[in-house]
């Protein structure tokens, strides 16, 4: 019974999927490849109109024999075929016999005899009824016998001449058959004649080739066997020996009447070639005996006896016989391929239509759109099926449609296409454009093979049929069923295995068949190397093309080394296809630059190899031939019948003929030097030709794979959603084909990107809209509940890639679920903790998702925080404030009524209340005028000490009255033990007193007494500041820092504690504000007189290099005009003025005053110098006294007593001076301070032609060290001193006298011997003697300065003058 296979899927693409049909194929071949057919239905409005040219059309059809197209079917008429031709080369007639009323089964009967051991097993265990039933015979009618004697009468003479028994010359005893038995063939009238097939004849009829460069046809022709022909006239002289007839023999058949047996007698075979009869002498028994009996082979003219045959013949066979030999040699020919014959007769498209309805209605006896198509399925498959019933039906098939035109319409042809049918001209589905748009690989097969590049076209009628193939090369097929009369579809089928007969479904179910059944406007798609039949319905008009895509190209090379095991034709060259691509490189798609770089790898590897191979064998020769430009038929392989294109082996012995390198062993005997080798491309061509097509392939090859790899990642090695989103801009940068891969990354990450939105959405709370504090309300109507959050999880650990929030919105769900038992646990508690309550709270903060226990939570919370908050501010007082206190009342008055926040908010009122008053007291008590004593607000501040609040004004108070307290003891100690304050500390604690509000009894007497040292500091400026001064009063009484520029020169003292010296004498006082810093920093009187003293000293070692440096510059000599003096630092001019003290000259335009111009018998100082109005030492003494009854120590009252001390000593050295009269001796005879002319006036002193002096300096070059340092020190003294003005005087007077005296050596050149350390360091050397007071200072002098001799020195203490004198500022 007839089964119908599963059906093939079918597709209906929509209209953007059916643009692009090879991008549609490619997304469908995932699944359609399965079944290796698919059907595709296009859009309905996708109707071309039909272009072929009916009237033009005409065609021979191929005639078929449906019994003659089932395999199993074929299998057994070959089998009888073989079984006639045996016996009808013995001159016997196959007669079929009849078994129980039906024709025996020859071929079942031997098959499941030689199953069994073969017919001597079968005869020796008796198993001939096993048999019979076997064969489906009933038991116990001895149907084993009749069975035995026709296998031994007709099929075991046959199976011992398959085993090769007939040709060993001698009669085996185990026999059957006796050297008496007669074997034959009788004639049975129950028999049935067995027509031979004669396939060989038939089989050899080829499809008549009407496409003149159609190379497929060429392939399928047979190649002619060779066999024994003769001659008209050997025929005639053997009219006895029968020819065997059929497609074997290459003359015409014989006529049967014309044939006698040789036994008749000897004289008949006088026409024979052999004068004498005794030469023919039978081959198995040597003897010429029993002539009658002896046969003469119609073959090979050998003689053999009937009764020495195996098995022996009864007598002589009628027609022609052959010897054993013979017979093995011709039975044992290979059967020519199986084909079809064409018909007698050419069609019209309109003629074999009518043929075809005509055959349809007559054989099912009724109309042809009436035939259901399940009977003609069923009827077709039973007459494959069956032997007796021989059906024969025409197929118009591979009809060219470049001679008659396509169904589909094309540019250029003969068919008008209206203007809204243009579009079919260029679409990819029309059949005559499918094979060669880009995206097809035979783009680049410049032959126009039918059938492959240029559709073939198909007439069918009812019955007719193609049988199991694959296509050329194992590309795709596409068939499109333009039309067909009702009813008449085209039905095809798939399978994956190899067949070349037509197997009926049934026997294929069980490996895999699929069916459908194609209607008008249909597509049927087969995919490499399926194999697939079909049959035809009714009349109708199909159209079939072959295109091949990327994909195929690993298919296609191994279909070509299938060929060239198969000795079978190319239809065209692989190799040569993949070059051209690969020339075409930078244009290529990077898709097929993927699949041609890798099939160019396997071809470049292989002919590499090859070539390595030629060359070990010895050939040496070789050369370039271009073989694109030769036809197929030039390039050949002769043995393999491969196109031959990157290289082959010739030999000039025989120039037409060439080999492949696979077979380059059976081109000739030549030795291998003979031989040359022919190629395209050298390897070294070769290579960079690949490495292009690598450069293109090798993004898109990476790229796919690394997709392939993601998408098919295991939940543990998913890739991030970021590495999706880049392979997706790749592919858009890098213009990567649209493929099934590149479509589904798309659609995985536009989904991965949706998940991961609403994912972050959720996990950053842009839709939350909870509030923190426990009085704001939730809108969660926007909010996924538990449930939706749950499934929502699940739907992200099903996607293919991993997105960075799944882990994080897994987690939140398990914090979801982990908050609700929380929840539950805390609601339960009759007194829950604030901390617990606020703590869940806070973790639903991060939850997006909709919790209904919020509500009650935040309640609870909002009571447990404020009962909280109260007992967190009364346990801190100091932190409780009104504020606080109002705030904390304001909130607990919208809380629910509860026992614990009723007493909180009494205890809270209260605290309120009490704590209002006493700040309104406070505050009293602070701005109350006259201010309270401090007895009194502390009295008040024990009380607010009970109450537990912050109280700021409290607080206040309570600072006031400690900063009282404070002030009052800073005052009591500031005179304790007979302490002199200091200006600054009084002025301090005085504006410290204002800031309090307290009454301070001190107070007034501190303002007296700051009061009193201003009114000081007024008097002395009155008295020394100069009207306009520059200068402060503390400038002009301390020793001047900045005197001059001069360097300072090292002192040379003795060796006499300098330790102690060094260490007091590193303090360096550089300006004003450094002394004043260091007088106010100082303890006592004691440290103040030492730094002015350090000032003082800096003050002359500065003033005499500044008087040295000033003084040279006018003895220089040479142009003046580059001097800069007097305070506009010009070049001197005219009359000019020196100082006495800088020794600077000035313009005396520039210094005219009441106050600078100079007196006469009066030093002049410049008004650097002029500091002060230098009152007399009776005016200063009186300030120093008022200041020591203030008994306040201030830096202008050091400065001033600092003044009077110097001046002191310095009358003290006057005087000495005076005394040992030092003033007569100062000047030398040779160096004298005049002009050497008479001529010159004393008064005035000329240095050059352009300026003088005005008025008469004191010499510096005449004065000695001790005299300068004497007389600079007075002009310093900020005092008026007689002593001054008579040193002036006596030094002027010594100029007119012209003294000859010079002092010592000693004191010329020593710099610092009148000087003194004030430090009371030792002295800076040794080479002037010092004395160091023995009193409190301890400080250092020179002996003359004081007027203390050597002895004096050593044996008396000596006490200097401020030790001498009363300190009334010592504390």
């Amino acid at each position: 019974m007839f089964i119908a296979p599963p059906e093939c899927p079918v597709f209906e693409p929509t209209w953007e999927e059916f643009a692009d049909p090879f991008a549609y194929i490619n997304k469908i071949r995932p699944i359609a490849e399965k079944t290796g057919i698919c059907k595709v239905r296009p859009p309905k409005e996708w109707q071309p109109p039909f272009a072929c040219d009916v009237d033009r059309l005409h065609f021979t059809p191929r005639i078929q024999r449906l019994n003659e197209l089932e395999a199993q079917t074929r299998v057994k008429l070959n089998f009888l075929d073989q079984i006639a031709k045996f016996w009808e080369l013995q001159g016997c007639t196959l007669k079929i016999p009849h078994v129980e009323r039906k024709n025996l089964d020859l071929y079942q009967l031997n098959k499941l005899v030689n199953d069994d051991g073969g017919f001597d097993a079968v005869c020796r265990d008796r198993r001939w009824s096993k048999i019979a039933l076997k064969m489906g015979f009933a038991p116990g009618k001895a149907i084993g016998s009749h069975l035995r004697s026709h296998y031994e009468r007709i099929l075991y003479p046959y199976n011992l001449f398959q085993t090769g028994a007939n040709l060993l010359f001698y009669i085996p005893t185990h026999s059957p058959m006796s050297p008496l038995q007669k074997p034959t063939l009788t004639n049975d009238t129950k028999d049935t004649d067995y027509i031979p097939h004669d396939l060989p004849q038939r089989q050899s009829v080829q499809p008549l080739e009407t496409c003149s460069i159609a190379r497929r046809a060429k392939r399928m022709r047979a190649e002619g066997g060779c066999m024994k022909t003769e001659t008209a006239e050997d025929c005639e002289n053997r009219p006895n020996l029968r020819r065997r007839m059929g497609s074997y023999v290459a003359k015409p058949e014989p006529q049967l009447g014309k044939h006698c047996p040789l036994a008749k007698s000897k004289a008949s075979l006088s026409f024979l070639c052999l004068s004498q009869v005794d030469q023919y002498m039978c081959l198995v028994c040597g003897s010429g005996s029993e002539e009658d009996r002896l046969l003469l082979c119609d073959g090979c003219d050998d003689s053999y006896h009937t009764f020495c045959l195996i098995p022996p013949l009864h007598d002589v066979p009628k027609g022609d016989w052959r010897c054993p030999k013979c017979l093995a040699q011709e039975c044992g020919k290979p059967q020519v391929a199986f084909g079809f014959e064409q018909a007698g007769r050419d069609y019209s498209l309109r003629t074999f239509g009518d043929m075809a309805d005509s055959f349809k209605s007559d054989y099912f006896n009724m109309p042809v759109h009436m035939v259901p198509t399940e009977l003609v399925e069923k009827e077709f498959w039973r007459l494959v099926s069956t032997i007796e019933e021989d059906v024969t039906v025409e197929y118009g098939a591979d009809i060219a449609s470049k001679e008659f035109g396509s169904g589909f319409p094309i540019r250029g042809g003969r068919f008008q296409v209206s203007p809204e049918d243009e579009d079919y001209l260029s679409s990819g589905w029309n059949l005559n454009n499918m094979p060669v748009i880009d995206s097809s690989v035979l783009t680049h097969v410049t032959a126009d093979i039918c059938g492959m590049k240029l559709p073939w076209l198909y007439v069918g009628m009812c019955f007719s049929s193609f049988c199991w193939h694959i296509e050329d090369h194992w590309s795709y097929s596409i068939n499109y069923l333009h039309w067909y009369i009702k009813a008449a579809p085209q039905q095809m089928a798939s399978a994956s295995f190899i067949l070349r007969n037509l197997v009926k479904p049934n026997c294929l179910l069980s490996i895999g068949i699929y069916r459908t059944n194609q209607c008008a406007g249909e597509f049927v798609i087969t995919f490499p190397r399926a194999y697939h039949s079909g049959f035809n319905q009714g009349f109708n008009f199909a159209e079939a093309v072959n295109f091949c895509t990327m994909d195929w190209m690993p298919m296609g090379r191994m279909c070509v080394d299938h060929y060239r095991h198969l000795d079978r034709y190319c239809v065209f060259s692989h190799d040569e296809m993949v070059c051209k691509m690969a020339s075409k490189a930078d244009t290529m798609d990077v898709a097929l630059a993927s699949a041609v770089q890798r099939d160019m790898t396997v071809m470049l590897q292989e002919e590499d190899k090859l070539r390595d191979k030629v060359s070990k064998m010895g050939v040496q020769q070789s050369q370039q031939v271009e073989y694109d430009l030769l036809p197929d038929e030039e390039r050949q392989c002769s043995r393999c019948r491969t196109t031959c294109y990157l290289s082959a082996l010739t030999c000039p012995c025989n120039p037409g003929q060439l080999v492949c390198l696979h077979h380059a062993q059976d081109l000739c005997s030549c030795p291998p030097n003979n031989l040359t080798l022919n190629f395209r491309f050298t390897m070294a061509e070769l290579y960079p030709m690949m490495e292009a097509v690598t450069l293109r392939a090798e993004s898109y090859t990476g790229w796919v794979s690394h997709v392939t790899n993601i998408l098919e990642a295991k939940q543990d090695k998913k890739s991030s959603l970021e590495v999706l989103r880049s392979l997706v801009e790749d592919a858009e940068v890098k213009q990567f084909p649209q493929s099934d891969l590149l479509r589904q990354l798309c659609a995985v990450t536009v989904d991965a990107e949706k998940c991961a939105v609403v994912a972050q959405q959720l996990l950053n709370g842009k839709r939350q809209t909870r509030f923190r504090s426990g009085g704001g309300k939730s809108q969660s109507q926007n909010l996924l509940t538990v449930e939706e959050l749950r499934s929502f999880v699940r739907q992200l650990h099903k996607l293919p890639c991993s997105i960075r929030q799944a882990p994080l919105l897994k987690d939140l769900l398990t914090r979801v679920d982990d908050f609700q038992q929380r929840s539950e646990r805390l609601l339960s508690d009759e007194a829950p903790r604030p901390a617990e309550l606020q703590s869940l709270l806070d973790v639903s903060l991060s939850l997006d998702v909709e919790l209904p226990q919020l509500s009650l939570l935040r309640e609870r919370l909002e009571q447990a925080r404020w009962l909280e908050v109260v007992q967190g501010a009364s346990s801190q007082p100091h932190s409780l404030c009104l504020d606080t206190m109002r705030r904390l009342i304001d909130q607990g008055v919208g809380l629910a009524s509860h026992a614990l926040v009723e007493r909180a908010m009494a205890r809270l009122q209260e605290l309120l209340t009490m704590s209002e008053h006493w700040e309104e007291r406070a505050l009293t008590c602070i701005l109350s005028r006259p201010c309270h004593c401090v007895e009194t607000l502390e009295a008040a501040l024990q009380e607010v000490a009970s109450i537990p609040a912050y109280l700021p004004n409290c607080l206040l108070l309570k600072d006031t009255v400690d900063q009282a307290k404070d002030w009052l003891q800073e005052a009591d100690t500031l005179q304790v033990g007979g302490r002199i304050p200091v200006l600054d500390t009084l002025t301090d604690l005085v504006s410290r007193a204002k800031t309090i509000s307290v009454w301070l009894d001190p107070l007034a007497r501190l303002e007296a007494l700051v009061s009193d040292v201003q009114a000081w500091k007024e008097i002395a400026a009155k008295t020394f500041l100069m009207k306009n001064s520059p200068y402060s009063l503390l400038e002009v009484l301390c020793p001047r820092c900045e005197a001059g520029t001069g360097s300072q020169k090292s002192k040379s003292k003795r060796a006499k504690d300098v330790a102690q010296f060094n260490k007091r004498s590193g303090t360096w006082l550089d300006c004003l504000s450094d002394v004043e810093n260091a007088l106010l920093e100082s303890k006592d009187s004691a440290s103040a007189m030492a730094t002015l003293a350090e000032v003082r000293q800096k003050e002359m070692e500065s003033l005499l290099a500044l008087r040295a440096s000033n003084e040279s510059k006018l003895l220089q000599t040479g142009d003046c005009g580059a001097l800069r003096v007097c305070v506009c630092h010009n070049a001197p001019l005219g009359a000019m003025l020196q100082c006495e003290l800088c020794s600077d000259t000035f313009h005396r335009s520039c210094v005219s005053g009441s106050n600078q111009d100079p007196q006469p018998n009066h030093a002049w100082l410049c008004p650097h110098c002029r500091r002060s109005e230098k009152p007399p030492l009776d005016r200063v003494l009186p300030l120093l006294a008022s200041l020591q009854r203030i008994r306040v120590r201030l830096p202008e009252g050091d400065a001033l007593r600092f003044l009077i001390e110097r001046t002191v000593r310095w009358q003290h050295r006057m005087q000495q001076a005076s005394a040992e009269g030092v003033l007569g001796v100062s000047l030398t005879s040779h160096q004298r301070w005049g002009s050497s002319s008479p001529t010159t006036a004393p008064s005035r002193e000329t240095y050059s032609a352009s300026f003088y002096t005005d008025h008469q300096c004191i010499p510096l070059q005449g004065l000695s060290p001790e005299l300068e340092e004497l007389m600079v020190e007075g002009f310093l003294l900020q005092v008026t001193l007689p002593e001054t003005q008579q040193l002036y005087m006596s030094l002027s007077r010594l100029d007119s006298h012209n003294l000859t005296d010079s002092p010592s050596p000693q004191h010329s050149t020593e710099q610092d011997q009148h000087q003194h350390n004030p430090q009371g360091g030792s002295p800076p050397h040794i080479q002037v003697n010092w004395v160091q007071c023995d009193g409190s200072c301890q400080q250092w002098f020179h002996q003359i300065c004081v007027g203390v001799s050597a002895e004096q020195a050593e044996k008396e203490d000596y006490i200097c003058i401020s030790c001498t004198q009363p300190d009334h500022t010592r504390e």
